[in-house]
Protein backbone atom coordinates (compact mmCIF):
# COMPACT_ATOMS: atom_id res chain seq x y z
CA UNK A 1 0.00 0.00 0.00
CA UNK A 2 1.42 3.38 -1.00
CA UNK A 3 1.67 6.30 1.38
CA UNK A 4 -0.58 9.05 0.02
CA UNK A 5 0.25 12.56 1.11
CA UNK A 6 -0.82 16.08 0.30
CA UNK A 7 1.60 18.87 -0.59
CA UNK A 8 0.61 22.48 0.05
CA UNK A 9 2.54 25.41 -1.36
CA UNK A 10 0.83 27.63 1.22
CA UNK A 11 -0.24 30.36 -1.18
CA UNK A 12 -2.09 33.35 0.24
CA UNK A 13 -3.37 36.47 -1.48
CA UNK A 14 -6.24 38.87 -0.96
CA UNK A 15 -7.96 38.34 -4.32
CA UNK A 16 -11.54 37.41 -5.27
CA UNK A 17 -12.25 33.72 -4.70
CA UNK A 18 -9.30 33.09 -2.39
CA UNK A 19 -10.01 31.36 0.93
CA UNK A 20 -6.47 32.14 2.10
CA UNK A 21 -6.24 35.89 2.06
CA UNK A 22 -3.56 36.26 4.73
CA UNK A 23 -0.48 34.40 5.94
CA UNK A 24 -2.41 33.42 9.07
CA UNK A 25 -5.14 31.90 6.89
CA UNK A 26 -2.59 29.81 5.01
CA UNK A 27 -0.94 28.56 8.20
CA UNK A 28 -4.05 27.75 10.20
CA UNK A 29 -5.79 26.16 7.22
CA UNK A 30 -2.78 23.91 6.60
CA UNK A 31 -3.09 22.69 10.18
CA UNK A 32 -6.83 22.12 9.75
CA UNK A 33 -6.33 20.28 6.45
CA UNK A 34 -3.72 18.01 8.06
CA UNK A 35 -6.21 17.12 10.81
CA UNK A 36 -8.90 16.38 8.22
CA UNK A 37 -6.45 14.44 6.03
CA UNK A 38 -5.46 12.20 8.93
CA UNK A 39 -9.14 11.37 9.53
CA UNK A 40 -9.55 10.55 5.81
CA UNK A 41 -6.57 8.20 5.87
CA UNK A 42 -3.93 10.35 4.17
CA UNK A 43 -0.47 9.39 5.41
CA UNK A 44 1.62 12.54 4.95
CA UNK A 45 1.14 16.32 5.25
CA UNK A 46 3.90 18.15 3.39
CA UNK A 47 4.66 21.84 2.86
CA UNK A 48 6.77 23.55 0.21
CA UNK A 49 9.17 26.23 1.41
CA UNK A 50 9.65 29.48 -0.55
CA UNK A 51 11.24 32.73 0.57
CA UNK A 52 10.30 36.30 -0.41
CA UNK A 53 6.92 35.08 -1.67
CA UNK A 54 3.33 34.94 -0.41
CA UNK A 55 3.73 31.26 0.39
CA UNK A 56 4.88 29.04 3.25
CA UNK A 57 8.40 30.02 4.30
CA UNK A 58 9.60 28.94 7.74
CA UNK A 59 8.29 25.37 8.13
CA UNK A 60 9.11 24.25 11.66
CA UNK A 61 6.53 26.23 13.66
CA UNK A 62 3.87 24.99 11.23
CA UNK A 63 5.06 21.37 11.35
CA UNK A 64 5.22 21.44 15.15
CA UNK A 65 1.68 22.81 15.31
CA UNK A 66 0.45 20.05 12.99
CA UNK A 67 2.28 17.47 15.10
CA UNK A 68 0.64 18.72 18.28
CA UNK A 69 -2.85 18.40 16.75
CA UNK A 70 -2.44 15.00 15.05
CA UNK A 71 -1.40 11.48 16.00
CA UNK A 72 -0.48 9.36 12.97
CA UNK A 73 0.08 11.46 9.86
CA UNK A 74 3.69 12.08 8.85
CA UNK A 75 4.74 15.74 8.70
CA UNK A 76 7.10 16.72 5.92
CA UNK A 77 8.82 19.39 3.87
CA UNK A 78 9.03 19.13 0.09
CA UNK A 79 11.48 20.84 0.04
CA UNK A 80 13.67 23.20 2.11
CA UNK A 81 16.15 25.32 0.12
CA UNK A 82 19.40 24.62 1.98
CA UNK A 83 21.12 27.72 0.61
CA UNK A 84 19.12 29.74 3.14
CA UNK A 85 19.67 27.60 6.23
CA UNK A 86 21.95 27.84 9.23
CA UNK A 87 22.50 24.09 9.58
CA UNK A 88 22.91 24.08 13.37
CA UNK A 89 19.87 26.24 14.14
CA UNK A 90 17.92 24.10 11.69
CA UNK A 91 19.11 20.94 13.47
CA UNK A 92 17.67 22.23 16.76
CA UNK A 93 14.35 23.19 15.17
CA UNK A 94 14.00 19.93 13.22
CA UNK A 95 14.74 17.81 16.28
CA UNK A 96 12.21 19.75 18.35
CA UNK A 97 9.48 19.29 15.71
CA UNK A 98 10.35 15.60 15.41
CA UNK A 99 10.17 15.06 19.17
CA UNK A 100 6.78 16.77 19.35
CA UNK A 101 5.56 14.47 16.57
CA UNK A 102 7.02 11.35 18.22
CA UNK A 103 9.20 10.62 15.19
CA UNK A 104 6.86 11.51 12.32
CA UNK A 105 9.04 14.13 10.61
CA UNK A 106 10.09 13.40 7.01
CA UNK A 107 12.44 16.19 6.03
CA UNK A 108 12.88 16.98 2.33
CA UNK A 109 15.87 19.16 1.43
CA UNK A 110 17.29 20.50 -1.83
CA UNK A 111 19.96 22.67 -3.36
CA UNK A 112 17.28 25.24 -4.18
CA UNK A 113 15.29 26.21 -7.24
CA UNK A 114 14.46 29.26 -9.30
CA UNK A 115 13.09 32.03 -7.10
CA UNK A 116 11.87 35.61 -7.27
CA UNK A 117 14.77 37.05 -5.24
CA UNK A 118 18.17 37.60 -6.80
CA UNK A 119 20.59 35.64 -4.56
CA UNK A 120 18.10 35.91 -1.73
CA UNK A 121 20.18 33.58 0.43
CA UNK A 122 22.83 36.29 0.65
CA UNK A 123 20.28 38.52 2.40
CA UNK A 124 20.00 35.72 4.98
CA UNK A 125 23.75 35.92 5.57
CA UNK A 126 24.84 32.97 3.42
CA UNK A 127 27.39 33.83 0.73
CA UNK A 128 29.20 31.08 -1.19
CA UNK A 129 32.92 30.90 -0.45
CA UNK A 130 35.17 32.29 -3.15
CA UNK A 131 35.44 29.90 -6.05
CA UNK A 132 32.33 27.91 -5.05
CA UNK A 133 28.72 27.97 -6.21
CA UNK A 134 25.45 28.38 -4.34
CA UNK A 135 24.74 24.68 -5.01
CA UNK A 136 28.02 23.72 -3.34
CA UNK A 137 27.10 25.92 -0.39
CA UNK A 138 23.75 24.13 -0.13
CA UNK A 139 25.59 20.81 -0.13
CA UNK A 140 27.89 22.00 2.65
CA UNK A 141 24.94 23.21 4.73
CA UNK A 142 23.29 19.84 4.23
CA UNK A 143 26.37 17.91 5.32
CA UNK A 144 26.72 20.04 8.45
CA UNK A 145 23.03 19.68 9.25
CA UNK A 146 23.26 15.91 8.99
CA UNK A 147 26.35 15.87 11.21
CA UNK A 148 24.49 17.94 13.78
CA UNK A 149 21.36 15.77 13.93
CA UNK A 150 23.59 12.68 14.18
CA UNK A 151 25.08 14.06 17.40
CA UNK A 152 28.56 15.01 16.25
CA UNK A 153 30.22 17.71 18.38
CA UNK A 154 29.72 21.16 16.89
CA UNK A 155 31.32 23.28 19.60
CA UNK A 156 33.42 22.66 22.71
CA UNK A 157 33.33 23.76 26.31
CA UNK A 158 35.41 26.67 27.55
CA UNK A 159 38.79 25.21 28.63
CA UNK A 160 38.96 27.82 31.36
CA UNK A 161 36.27 25.84 33.20
CA UNK A 162 38.01 22.48 32.88
CA UNK A 163 38.89 19.88 30.22
CA UNK A 164 37.59 20.73 26.77
CA UNK A 165 34.60 18.58 25.84
CA UNK A 166 32.83 18.45 22.47
CA UNK A 167 29.23 19.70 22.49
CA UNK A 168 26.51 18.46 20.13
CA UNK A 169 23.40 20.51 19.45
CA UNK A 170 20.38 19.83 21.63
CA UNK A 171 17.76 18.52 21.49
CA UNK A 172 18.39 15.46 19.37
CA UNK A 173 15.75 13.08 18.06
CA UNK A 174 16.65 9.40 17.52
CA UNK A 175 15.92 8.13 14.02
CA UNK A 176 15.73 11.53 12.32
CA UNK A 177 18.97 10.82 10.44
CA UNK A 178 17.15 8.13 8.43
CA UNK A 179 14.24 10.40 7.56
CA UNK A 180 16.14 12.93 5.45
CA UNK A 181 15.14 13.18 1.77
CA UNK A 182 16.75 15.02 -1.15
CA UNK A 183 14.84 16.72 -3.94
CA UNK A 184 16.27 15.53 -7.25
CA UNK A 185 15.54 16.62 -10.83
CA UNK A 186 18.27 14.67 -12.69
CA UNK A 187 19.67 11.17 -12.84
CA UNK A 188 23.06 12.48 -11.67
CA UNK A 189 21.59 14.05 -8.53
CA UNK A 190 19.63 10.84 -7.87
CA UNK A 191 22.93 8.93 -7.94
CA UNK A 192 24.44 11.43 -5.50
CA UNK A 193 21.40 11.17 -3.23
CA UNK A 194 21.74 7.38 -3.07
CA UNK A 195 25.47 7.60 -2.40
CA UNK A 196 24.76 9.98 0.49
CA UNK A 197 22.21 7.59 2.00
CA UNK A 198 19.24 9.94 1.74
CA UNK A 199 15.70 9.10 0.63
CA UNK A 200 14.66 10.40 -2.79
CA UNK A 201 12.07 13.08 -3.52
CA UNK A 202 11.83 13.05 -7.28
CA UNK A 203 10.95 16.50 -8.55
CA UNK A 204 7.85 17.67 -10.39
CA UNK A 205 10.18 18.49 -13.29
CA UNK A 206 13.27 16.94 -14.80
CA UNK A 207 15.98 19.38 -15.82
CA UNK A 208 17.02 17.07 -18.66
CA UNK A 209 14.98 15.59 -21.46
CA UNK A 210 15.40 12.44 -23.54
CA UNK A 211 12.21 12.96 -25.53
CA UNK A 212 10.27 10.20 -23.78
CA UNK A 213 7.24 10.86 -21.52
CA UNK A 214 7.95 12.42 -18.13
CA UNK A 215 6.83 9.41 -16.12
CA UNK A 216 9.15 7.09 -18.06
CA UNK A 217 12.15 9.39 -17.56
CA UNK A 218 11.27 9.69 -13.88
CA UNK A 219 11.02 5.89 -13.58
CA UNK A 220 14.52 5.64 -15.07
CA UNK A 221 15.75 8.14 -12.47
CA UNK A 222 14.17 6.09 -9.65
CA UNK A 223 15.63 2.83 -10.97
CA UNK A 224 19.08 4.45 -11.21
CA UNK A 225 18.74 5.69 -7.64
CA UNK A 226 17.81 2.25 -6.31
CA UNK A 227 20.62 0.53 -8.23
CA UNK A 228 23.12 3.02 -6.78
CA UNK A 229 21.68 2.53 -3.29
CA UNK A 230 22.23 -1.23 -3.52
CA UNK A 231 25.76 -0.77 -4.85
CA UNK A 232 26.57 1.60 -1.99
CA UNK A 233 25.74 -1.16 0.49
CA UNK A 234 23.32 0.80 2.67
CA UNK A 235 21.54 -1.53 5.08
CA UNK A 236 18.08 -0.02 5.24
CA UNK A 237 15.45 0.18 2.49
CA UNK A 238 15.15 3.74 1.14
CA UNK A 239 11.93 5.60 0.46
CA UNK A 240 11.04 7.30 -2.81
CA UNK A 241 8.34 9.89 -3.45
CA UNK A 242 6.87 11.44 -6.56
CA UNK A 243 4.46 14.36 -6.76
CA UNK A 244 1.41 14.68 -8.98
CA UNK A 245 -1.34 17.22 -9.52
CA UNK A 246 -4.52 15.11 -9.27
CA UNK A 247 -7.84 16.91 -9.71
CA UNK A 248 -10.91 14.65 -9.86
CA UNK A 249 -13.94 16.27 -11.48
CA UNK A 250 -17.13 15.25 -9.67
CA UNK A 251 -19.18 18.48 -9.60
CA UNK A 252 -19.92 21.63 -11.54
CA UNK A 253 -17.75 23.51 -9.05
CA UNK A 254 -14.79 21.27 -9.94
CA UNK A 255 -15.46 21.77 -13.64
CA UNK A 256 -15.66 25.54 -13.17
CA UNK A 257 -12.22 25.59 -11.55
CA UNK A 258 -10.38 22.96 -13.59
CA UNK A 259 -12.32 22.15 -16.75
CA UNK A 260 -12.96 18.61 -17.95
CA UNK A 261 -9.41 17.30 -18.21
CA UNK A 262 -8.86 18.01 -21.90
CA UNK A 263 -6.69 21.09 -21.48
CA UNK A 264 -2.97 21.49 -22.18
CA UNK A 265 -2.02 20.78 -18.54
CA UNK A 266 -3.00 17.14 -19.08
CA UNK A 267 0.07 16.71 -21.28
CA UNK A 268 3.79 16.93 -20.54
CA UNK A 269 5.39 20.30 -21.22
CA UNK A 270 8.95 20.97 -22.34
CA UNK A 271 10.69 24.28 -21.80
CA UNK A 272 13.94 26.00 -20.83
CA UNK A 273 14.65 26.43 -17.11
CA UNK A 274 17.94 27.89 -15.90
CA UNK A 275 19.37 27.30 -19.36
CA UNK A 276 18.51 23.59 -19.46
CA UNK A 277 15.86 21.81 -21.50
CA UNK A 278 13.38 20.63 -18.86
CA UNK A 279 10.32 18.39 -18.95
CA UNK A 280 7.39 19.16 -16.67
CA UNK A 281 4.96 16.41 -15.68
CA UNK A 282 1.30 16.54 -16.67
CA UNK A 283 -1.69 17.12 -14.42
CA UNK A 284 -4.29 14.40 -13.91
CA UNK A 285 -7.67 16.09 -14.29
CA UNK A 286 -10.97 14.39 -15.12
CA UNK A 287 -13.48 11.81 -13.96
CA UNK A 288 -12.09 9.72 -11.04
CA UNK A 289 -12.17 6.45 -13.01
CA UNK A 290 -10.21 8.02 -15.87
CA UNK A 291 -7.65 9.46 -13.48
CA UNK A 292 -7.33 6.08 -11.75
CA UNK A 293 -6.55 4.36 -15.06
CA UNK A 294 -4.03 7.04 -16.07
CA UNK A 295 -2.23 6.99 -12.73
CA UNK A 296 -2.15 3.20 -12.73
CA UNK A 297 -0.26 3.42 -16.05
CA UNK A 298 2.23 5.97 -14.65
CA UNK A 299 5.55 4.11 -14.40
CA UNK A 300 7.05 6.43 -11.79
CA UNK A 301 3.97 6.32 -9.57
CA UNK A 302 4.18 2.53 -9.72
CA UNK A 303 7.85 2.62 -8.69
CA UNK A 304 7.48 5.06 -5.78
CA UNK A 305 6.30 4.13 -2.28
CA UNK A 306 4.98 7.64 -1.56
CA UNK A 307 2.71 9.76 -3.75
CA UNK A 308 2.34 13.44 -2.86
CA UNK A 309 -0.77 15.18 -4.17
CA UNK A 310 -0.51 18.92 -4.71
CA UNK A 311 -3.60 20.71 -3.41
CA UNK A 312 -5.07 24.05 -4.55
CA UNK A 313 -4.79 25.40 -1.02
CA UNK A 314 -6.45 28.75 -1.81
CA UNK A 315 -9.76 26.94 -2.32
CA UNK A 316 -9.95 26.25 1.41
CA UNK A 317 -10.01 23.33 3.82
CA UNK A 318 -13.46 21.94 3.01
CA UNK A 319 -12.82 21.84 -0.73
CA UNK A 320 -9.44 20.17 -0.38
CA UNK A 321 -10.70 17.66 2.19
CA UNK A 322 -13.41 16.61 -0.31
CA UNK A 323 -10.79 16.37 -3.06
CA UNK A 324 -8.58 14.10 -0.92
CA UNK A 325 -11.58 11.98 0.12
CA UNK A 326 -12.48 11.42 -3.55
CA UNK A 327 -8.92 10.33 -4.33
CA UNK A 328 -8.81 7.97 -1.36
CA UNK A 329 -12.18 6.43 -2.26
CA UNK A 330 -12.01 6.24 -6.05
CA UNK A 331 -8.39 6.56 -7.22
CA UNK A 332 -6.08 5.09 -4.58
CA UNK A 333 -7.55 1.56 -4.69
CA UNK A 334 -6.37 1.24 -8.30
CA UNK A 335 -2.71 2.10 -7.59
CA UNK A 336 -0.26 -0.76 -7.19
Amino acid sequence: MKTLGFLSFGHYQSVPGSHTRTARDALTQTIELAIAAEEIGIGMAAVRVHHFARQASTPFPLLAAIAARTHRIEIATAVIDMRYENPYAMAEQAAAADLISAGRLQLGLSRGSQEVALRGYEAFGHVPAEGTSDAEMAGHHTAEFRRAIAGHPIASTDPAAGPSIGLPVEPRSPGLTQRIWWGSSTRASAVWTAEQGMNLMSSTLLSEDTGTPFHEQQREQIDTYRETWRSAGHERTPRVSVTRSVLPITSEEDRLYFGDGNGPDNRDRVGILNGAISRFGRSYTGEPNVIADDLAADAAVAAADTLLLTVPNQLGVDYNARLLQTIVDHVAPHLR
